[in-house]
């Protein structure tokens, strides 16, 4: 029985001597994969770093070069500063100065052709170029603002002032053929309804009625306001 007994012992002995020692071979096996995981991870790691500066990334410095072929100038304009109008085939034309009152100097003369009139005369001050529009000039008189009509039946030409160029307008203040009529002694002149600052003009003592006034003119002769 005891025999038996002992036999059982050692088998039991025998077995679990055995486990235990495939267990230590296991764990041996295991430090050993996990050792050479740690020596392949450091190896990497030492290799991703390169001591003479030889990785792929990128060294720091551009090397590209600007391509564009932009001037920096506007490219619809065909002026330097990109000034004027586009005249619809993609290039600009420089826009003109409509005259003001105050870009002119103004004389008047009386003249006794076609009755008598006022000869009214425009002309650019020194640096200025303008023009004055296809229109009648906008000639008034006395404190209501009397306006002139128009003594012609159609509009003229726009005229360009600059340097030496006179443009000449005729002024009749009595187109009526009653004796009746205002006394008056200066013009309110003005480039188009719309200026704003219009001028006066002294013209000696005239009579007003029913005043009319020319278009503007390059020939003083044009500019005779015949009723």
């Amino acid at each position: 029985m005891f025999g038996n007994r002992r036999k059982a012992l050692l088998v039991s002995a025998a077995v679990v001597g055995g486990a235990l020692l495939m267990t230590a071979c296991q764990d041996s096996e295991k430090d050993a994969a996990a050792s050479n995981t740690a020596a392949t991870a450091s190896q990497g790691g030492s290799s991703s770093s390169s001591p003479s500066g030889s990785s792929t990334g990128g060294s720091g410095k551009g090397s590209g070069k600007d391509t564009g072929t932009g001037t920096g100038k506007g490219s619809s304009g065909s002026g330097s500063d990109g000034s004027g109008v586009d005249n619809g085939n993609g290039e600009r034309v420089p826009v003109e100065q409509s005259c003001g009152a105050n870009d002119i100097s103004w004389s008047t003369r009386s003249e006794s052709q076609a009755g008598g009139y006022i000869l009214l005369m425009a002309k650019a001050k020194s640096g200025i170029s303008c023009y004055l529009p296809a229109a009648l000039p906008t000639v008034a008189f006395g404190s209501d603002g009397t306006q002139a009509g128009p003594a012609e039946q159609s509009v003229g030409e726009q005229i360009k002032l600059s340097g030496s160029t006179v443009a000449y307008a005729g002024v009749n203040p009595k187109s009526s053929n009653s004796d009746g009529g205002k006394e008056l002694d200066s013009i309110i002149v003005g480039v188009g309804d719309n200026d704003p600052n219009p001028v006066s003009l002294p013209v000696g003592t005239i009579t007003v009625d029913k005043p009319v006034v020319t278009n503007w003119h390059t020939v003083a002769t044009d500019a005779v306001p015949f009723s």
